[in-house]
């Protein structure tokens, strides 16, 4: 199944993507589904709905607009890890996103308005969505709490991410988390996503390429990482990491400025794309 919300008549609305169309589903969001334990899949059968609406020309919002938590991944690809010039961590480098960073498909991805910012730097990543939570998770079960995955764009200020070692404040800049399109559920996927090409593309010049199986962490391990010591909670989303080809590390750098477009896609999920966009103001 493929889930996406969206603006319909003035309201926020969740559908399903079936070809060229969307299955109104209703008004109740995926963050308020996960918190009641519905099980995407059987609930997308059985629901009949409110009709169908063409696919095209639908106005997305992120899968989900407020997740419990979003939790990024940082130097969870060996290639990006060398380039950034940092050493192979052993264990999984985190932190956090809010919500008030994300962005959906097709929306405009902002370029700060701050003076020592040269332009956003792109990240393409896979998201995962978590349909159960928990604490202390193990790994051979973490693939049982997935609700689904999307893409995601970490888009980053590097001034600021690395004005500290804390990397947040580069990291959480308004519109700068774009996510979506769709939440596809894991029936349509490999486990754990394995062996997926991601991909992203800069003004149509591939920038990002490499496969799932080149994480360090993979899925069920970032779970059950993360569960040992934060609980869990359905419709937390974990951002999981970028390949190697990032713009900062480029010489010269490779930045988005406004007009850009920057397509992240990846296999068997689908394509997030945005138009870069300076903020507005004085």
């Amino acid at each position: 199944m493929r889930f996406v919300s969206f603006q319909h008549d003035g309201h926020a609305m969740l559908g399903v993507r079936e070809g060229d169309e969307v299955r109104v589903l209703g008004e109740e969001t995926l963050e308020s589904l996960l918190a009641r334990g519905v099980d995407l899949h059987a609930y997308a059968k059985l629901e009949s709905g409110l009709g169908k609406v063409s696919a095209a020309g639908l106005t997305l919002l992120p899968p989900l607009r407020h997740p419990p938590k979003i939790i990024c991944v940082g130097l969870n690809f060996a290639d990006h890890t060398s380039e950034s010039k940092y050493q192979q961590p052993d264990y999984p480098t985190l932190f956090f996103r809010v919500d008030t960073s994300l962005i959906a498909h097709d929306e405009p991805m902002i370029r700060p308005r701050v003076t020592d910012c040269e332009g956003l730097d792109f990240e393409g990543e896979i998201a995962v969505v978590l349909g159960k939570g928990g604490r202390h998770i193990s790994k051979e079960q973490a693939l049982s709490h997935v609700a689904g995955y999307s893409v995601f764009n970490d888009g980053s200020v590097r001034e600021y991410q690395f004005k500290t070692p804390q990397w947040t404040m580069g990291k959480n800049f308004d519109g700068t988390g774009a996510f979506g399109p769709d939440l596809v559920t894991p029936d349509e996927l490999p486990p754990g996503i394995k062996g997926l090409r991601l991909e992203t593309r800069l003004n149509g010049e591939v920038v990002q390429s490499a496969s799932t199986d080149e994480m360090v962490f993979d899925v069920a391990s970032l779970i059950s990482i993360i569960s040992v010591g934060i609980t869990l909670e359905p419709g937390d989303v974990i951002v999981s990491g970028t390949p190697a080809g990032i713009g900062w590390a480029r010489n010269p750098k490779l930045l988005m400025k406004a007009g850009d477009v920057c397509e992240v896609t990846v296999e068997k999920i689908g394509t997030l794309r945005n138009v870069i966009a300076d903020e507005l103001g004085e």
